[in-house]
């Protein structure tokens, strides 16, 4: 059976984060998982209360000195996970972790290399915030048109890879440009890619929601530049990265 391994970014997550951390622990993937916690030098008691906690599963805690930002604490995550399937996952409740089974299983049984949770995709859970949604649709449509993918929520934090996809690409940005860039790099390569809708549960800046617009005008910079500006091979993708994923060009499912 395929392990999984869930890679959590954590900053300044201590109001919940007890919480959070006894649900996942218990979540059942159906077969091996492993939790692999970065904390991105929460300013809070976030490392106290994730470095204090009896975990049953197999966990990896890490921790950056600096805080560098969501896509650097992923990239560290990425290079330490041990599983076969790599998982993206927040430490918060917008999103049910009770969905990550049915994202998981299509790669499980071979059926699929990438699987994204849509929350645009119909299944009547979703409430979205009028400007969020907007400015996501937006950012999808023009990903969409760079990649010559259809998805129909490239923003998601649920992404679901496996391994030897995930750990050769070569990562560039650092704060909340990880969801374009790996968009766009998926794009190039020759893998199976299903969306799954999922439920979706927005909190406000209030309950710690800490992208802003600054971000997302990053993430259009970020859309044009991996989609047109690092198409060469040598940019994106490290030596070792399997010959069967090789063909440009993504199989939709």
């Amino acid at each position: 059976m395929k392990k999984v391994s869930l890679i959590i970014p954590i900053y300044n997550e201590a109001p919940h984060l007890k919480d959070f951390l006894e649900k996942i622990d218990v979540l059942d993937l159906g077969g091996p998982k492993e939790l692999v916690f970065v904390d991105d030098a929460s300013k809070d008691k976030s490392f106290e209360i994730l470095s204090s906690f009896g975990f049953q599963s197999e966990t990896q805690i890490l921790r950056q000195s600096v805080n560098h930002g969501k896509g650097a604490a992923l990239h560290r995550a990425i290079e330490a996970a041990t599983g076969d399937i790599i998982a993206v996952q927040d430490a918060d409740f917008e999103y049910d972790m009770q969905d990550l089974p049915e994202l998981i299983a299509p790669l499980r049984a071979g059926k699929a290399d990438v699987v994204y949770g849509s929350r645009f995709r119909k299944n009547g859970l979703q409430v979205h915030r009028t400007f969020h949604y907007l400015i996501n649709r937006l950012l999808t449509l023009m990903s969409n048109v760079f990649s010559g993918l259809y998805l129909s929520d490239m923003e998601t934090c649920y992404k679901i890879f496996h391994a030897d996809v995930l750990k050769n690409i070569i990562f560039e940005s650092k704060r909340f440009g990880f969801e374009p860039e790996v968009t766009a790099k998926i794009a190039r390569l020759k893998l199976r890619i299903l969306e799954i809708p999922i439920s979706y549960f927005p909190r406000n800046y209030l309950e710690g929601k800490k992208i802003n617009w600054k971000d997302g005008v990053a993430a259009f910079w970020h859309i044009f530049k991996f989609n047109c500006l690092r198409r060469e091979f040598r940019y994106s993708y490290k030596d070792t990265l399997p010959s069967r994923y090789r063909t440009s060009g993504p199989q939709w499912l």
